[in-house]
């Protein structure tokens, strides 16, 4: 179900940089495919937002903003850490695009989620998350240049931030838990195959 929505959000004609409608058909199928909650709500995003976002990359797709709630406040935090991620995501953005403004919206709500993050963002692999990066959040993309793993890394600059201490090391060349910080993070998108071989046009480069 998440591919042929992919597959079709990325069919129709609209504006809109081709990458940020890849990454924004990515979450829209992912959200609709696993969440029983509105698309809004399991964006993070406001009502008033998602329209504008389905307006300018999926006008097609109207079907995207049926059912939304009444009240709103959709994108009110759903957990304690929200509204800081969102903050620092905000701080670090790149040309102060709208775009931008949703993605951080959407990043810190999917960050709640149990997957790797590229997973719960419905995207391709890590690569996409790091192109997504560089590209709309460029001062976080630098200060993560030795490539943490993006979850792990968002909350140990919160963390940081708040002066809490999380490391047992004193650096990570020590750490027993460095591969839970730089490991790997494979697995399988949550798109289907069909839907992956449609977005290998649309992914940049993973040294962008």
């Amino acid at each position: 179900m998440a591919g042929d929505l992919y597959i079709g959000l990325m069919a129709g004609r609209a504006g809109g940089d081709p990458f940020d409608r890849h990454l924004f058909a990515c979450a829209v199928a992912i959200v609709r495919a696993t969440s029983r909650q509105p698309l809004s709500v399991g964006l993070g995003l406001s009502p008033e937002a998602l329209a504008a976002l389905v307006g300018r990359f999926f006008p097609h797709a109207p079907v995207l903003l049926a059912g939304l709630s009444a009240t709103g406040h959709d994108d009110a935090p759903v957990a304690p850490e929200e509204p800081d991620l969102r903050a620092l995501l905000l701080e670090h953005r790149t040309s102060g695009l709208v775009e931008e403004e949703w993605l951080a919206h959407i990043i810190a709500r999917r960050s709640l989620e149990t997957n790797h993050l590229w997973q719960d963002l419905g995207l391709t692999g890590r690569p996409d998350l790091s192109g997504l990066m560089r590209r709309h959040f460029a001062g976080l993309a630098v200060l993560n240049h030795r490539d943490m793993k993006w979850k792990k890394f968002f909350y140990r600059e919160l963390c940081q931030r708040e002066g809490i201490p999380i490391c047992r090391s004193p650096n990570c060349e020590v750490c027993a838990d460095f591969t839970l910080c730089f490991g790997a993070e494979d697995g399988a998108s949550l798109l289907s195959p069909l839907a992956l071989s449609q977005t290998r046009h649309c992914s940049l480069p993973a040294q962008a």
